[in-house]
């Protein structure tokens, strides 16, 4: 029944969130096409072919699906058209097209050859105009046949055919968002790719202000701002997108990546309530698979936990094991260890995280579990138990990195950040506290170096705490400012510099600290932080 009351009323306020947003938009209740709704409630796009007239919306539907990274749908209603008109060649081109999820994963040497023979048999249509050829001859580019091509040529490739595009067609707003995705879409995480950013921002803000109803425009600017840096650039685009696209849960759900770069809390929530109950009815009627809803609880119970809301946060967990199509999903068990593992480890519980239990997953798959139980064992002390989980994590890595190159994925060279942490810890039990600090800092400037996930507990912060427990408070408080900056708001963060402060007898900055934790977090803030921070401020 627990799990039921909070499903409900996540479903009841998501519901409410879709009702405020269609009234927004003065949208109306669609008519159904192809079992989802029509391209209006998915953004407006003009997107012209040589296709007839029967299957121009499809076409146009479609797009708008692409644009919203609901590659299903957007493959089914693609294929849709190629039954109407088995002659339309954009329709195998959007086929070809909805198997490329460009921020998310390459496809398999299967999945390539499925697009290859898409882009083949579109290559083949006599009646197109060159426009439309520039578009297949782009998805050509990346599905190449030639097993020797990385993921990253087939990027560049790919890249280079857009940007032609782009160049030869500088009308097509459509194929500027393209050119834009495509920029963002390197596969080597760990590349510069500032550059490609601002270009891409420079692209997507003219055609946002002019076609304020672009889904590709508005969630290509939320991807080229997702950094520390650009995030408040996002601001505007994150705030429109889900009017602008309410039928589609990535549509909801994709402002809170600007929304935690920015500490926007309430927001966050918000927003994955919204997505995670339109991504279990899209389920359900399967247009989509679970890892939809999951990604949306993924981002609503970090929120949870930087409100200081611990139970709602600990009831996702629960919630997990009844989201739509779950149980048919072979890495259900490694996505519950995750949460739990993140859980565990963002509210300083460390015996439960040095005790979490190791899932029935392949080794690959247990690393977050690993991290969460030797950090947690160092914290208290187990120093063979901390030993033993670095070890374990040590053998995770390098089989997921091995299964990763075997893809053909780019692996960087040197440590993980996770090694390094849990290794940095270890050295803290075993009293190396000098390499401890080495360890923890060497995380912290890799972290900084890449791309950092806005959603997980920073390297720096953990440097932070460390110093906090080598009693150097006023080292801690400059590590604390320092993740502050990149990630405003941060629940332990707040709490971390409010006790450096405390400890370094700066007792206006501790209460500044303290107010601030306290008016970051939510109404139903149960985490015991938090009556500290209530008691010292008063006390003060």
């Amino acid at each position: 029944m627990r799990w039921f009351s909070a499903l409900a009323a996540a479903v009841i306020a998501a519901v409410l969130t879709l009702c405020l947003l269609r009234h927004a938009t003065g949208a109306t209740q669609p008519a159904r096409i192809a079992g989802i709704s029509r391209a209006d409630q998915l953004g407006r796009v003009n997107f012209p072919t040589s296709c007839s007239s029967k299957v121009q919306p499809a076409i146009e539907k479609g797009v708008a699906l692409l644009h919203s990274f609901q590659y299903q749908q957007a493959k089914q209603v693609f294929a849709e058209a190629a039954e109407l008109e088995p002659s339309c060649p954009m329709a195998d081109w959007g086929k070809a097209m909805s198997l490329y999820h460009q921020l998310w994963d390459f496809p398999s040497n299967e999945t390539l050859a499925e697009g290859r023979q898409y882009v083949e048999r579109a290559q083949k249509a006599t009646e197109i105009k060159a426009r439309e050829r520039a578009y297949v001859l782009a998805a050509a580019a990346f599905y190449r046949d030639d097993s020797k091509l990385t993921h990253a040529d087939r990027w560049q490739a790919y890249l280079a055919s857009m940007q032609k595009l782009h160049q030869d067609f500088p009308d097509d707003t459509e194929g500027a968002q393209f050119y834009a995705l495509s920029l963002l879409s390197n596969p080597r995480n760990d590349a510069d790719d500032s550059a490609n950013r601002k270009t891409a921002i420079r692209i997507l803000n003219p055609i946002l202000t002019s076609e304020p109803g672009s889904p590709g425009a508005a969630h290509y600017l939320i991807h080229a701002t997702d950094t520390p840096e650009l995030a408040p650039q996002g601001l505007v685009a994150a705030r429109a997108y889900a009017r602008i696209a309410p039928d589609s849960s990535h549509a909801l759900h994709m402002p809170s990546h600007i929304f935690v770069r920015l500490g926007l809390w309430q927001e966050t929530i918000d927003s994955n309530l919204a997505a995670s109950a339109s991504a279990a009815r899209a389920t359900e009627m399967h247009l989509s698979d679970p890892h939809y809803q999951i990604h949306a609880l993924d981002f609503l119970d970090y929120a949870y936990l930087q409100s200081g809301q611990e139970n709602r946060a600990r009831q996702i967990i629960e919630d997990l094991h009844h989201i739509p199509g779950m149980a048919d999903m072979k890495d259900m068990a490694d996505e519950v260890a995750y949460f739990v593992a993140r859980n565990a480890l963002e509210l300083h519980h460390w015996r439960e995280a040095a005790s979490i239990p190791v899932p029935e997953v392949k080794l690959a798959w247990k690393d977050s579990t690993y991290r969460a139980r030797a950090i947690g064992a160092a914290r208290i002390g187990d120093v063979e138990g901390a030993r033993t989980a670095t070890a374990r994590l040590t053998e995770a890595i390098v089989a997921r990195e091995s299964e990763q190159r075997e893809k053909g994925y780019y692996v960087p060279e040197g440590e993980s950040i996770d090694q390094r942490e849990a290794e940095g810890w270890l050295a803290y039990a075993e009293g190396e506290t000098d390499q401890a600090v080495q360890k923890l800092r060497s995380a912290a400037e890799r972290q900084r170096a890449s791309s950092l996930d806005s959603i997980s507990i920073p390297a720096r912060e953990m440097l932070a705490d460390l110093l906090v427990e080598l009693k150097r408070p006023a080292d801690a408080a400059v590590e604390y400012n320092l993740v502050l900056k990149r990630s405003p708001n941060r629940f332990d963060a707040l709490y971390g510099a409010a006790r450096a402060a405390q400890l370094a007898g700066n007792t206006r900055e501790a209460q500044e600290y303290f107010a601030r934790l306290v008016e970051i977090s939510a109404a139903a803030a149960d985490r015991p932080e938090l009556q500290e921070a209530r008691v010292f401020i008063a006390r003060k």
